[in-house]
């Protein structure tokens, strides 16, 4: 068994393709409409062949609450892999990109989290240098 996709779930799916790509550097793999929406998922350019990233619309009713409380609480929905947490922060913060925890060390790994302007806070994670 192998994980082929997870998704996020954002209140602009348009906003959130801009960032994810432009922003983050992900890549478009599928976008394709979808009723009132769009069926987008977003890969790493380095694994083009790896786990997509669904862009949910965050249109059912039970999503607005659940996201509030983990971003009320600071925890974030994803996690992604980065060679250097503080090379990754230095470079997304120049973009403009907020983060609510800066570079910490936990130990085996180093840990920033970010807002991803569509509703959610994502974790980046490397092993401690």
């Amino acid at each position: 068994m192998r994980v082929s996709l997870t998704s996020v779930f954002v209140d602009n799916q348009e906003a959130a393709l801009t960032f994810y790509t432009e922003t983050l550097g992900l890549v478009t793999k599928v976008d394709e409409p979808v009723g009132e929406h769009r069926w987008i998922t977003v890969v790493s350019p380095e694994d083009p062949d790896g786990v997509e990233l669904l862009l949910e619309p965050a249109a059912h009713p039970a999503v607005p609450p659940f996201r509030e409380a983990l971003a009320a609480d600071g925890i974030p929905v994803a996690q992604f892999s980065v060679d250097n947490v503080q090379a990754e922060y230095h470079r997304l913060g120049s973009l403009g990109v907020k983060f609510t925890q800066r570079p910490t060390d936990m130990g085996a790994v180093m840990t920033a989290v970010f807002d991803d302007t569509c509703g959610n806070l994502i974790q980046i994670i490397a092993p401690a240098q």
